[in-house]
């Protein structure tokens, strides 16, 4: 079983005080567990100030930003996919069309899986998503069209696609974390925390360069 989990960092606005990048990132693992398990020591070691009911990058002091790091770069079989979409290169039809380019871009990210023979064909897959958008008909059919492509693709086995708040999920916490040193790199030209993780990056595109 592939244990996929997908989270964004940057944002989809074209205007002035948005974000230059958009960061899709994946972190693949056959045993889900041990992320888990890293999350929950973090958390642990955290005092009762700062224990929420969910992780997030962003909040965190940098103690804990690069112990997260660490600790989930020594995972054996955790692998990192990203693609960064460099915005300002865009086509302006994309630009008024968030929700296709959102779907465009994470099934862009899906194709490397296969591409590079991450995953086989016949390998159950179970995906996680940040659930990002409110909207039931947005997510139900984001869902169907990456499960569409994933069998286009040539994947006869078993998929689950799962569209969760991360609080519910603490592997989507993890990831946040992950997408977020990416992020910086990017964005701020900030490779402090990207460094804790990049031995874990085996597919780093930009599209629209």
């Amino acid at each position: 079983m592939a244990y996929i989990f997908l989270d964004e960092s940057g944002d989809l606005g074209f205007k002035e005080k948005s974000s230059n990048w958009f960061i899709f990132t994946i972190v693949l693992t056959n045993n889900h567990r041990k992320i888990e398990k890293v999350i929950k020591n973090i958390r642990k070691g955290l005092s009762k100030k700062y224990k929420l009911k969910e992780l997030h990058a962003y909040h965190s002091n940098a103690v804990t930003k690069h112990k997260m790091l660490k600790k989930l770069s020594e995972l054996e079989d955790l692998k990192v996919l990203c693609i960064i979409l460099n915005k300002k290169k865009v086509y302006i039809d994309l630009q008024n069309q968030k929700n296709h380019l959102y779907g465009y871009t994470a099934n862009i990210l899906l194709d490397r899986l296969h591409n590079k023979n991450i995953i086989k064909t016949n390998e159950p897959i179970s995906l996680y998503i940040d659930q990002k958008d409110t909207k039931k008909s947005i997510r139900e059919n984001f869902e169907k069209y990456l499960k569409d492509n994933l069998k286009k693709r040539g994947n006869n086995g078993k998929i689950e696609i799962r569209i969760k708040p991360s609080h519910t999920e603490k592997c989507l916490q993890a990831v946040d974390f992950v997408s977020w040193a990416i992020f910086r790199k990017y964005e701020k030209n900030d490779y402090e925390y990207y460094e804790d993780i990049k031995d874990k990056i085996i597919e780093e595109n930009i599209l629209f360069s």
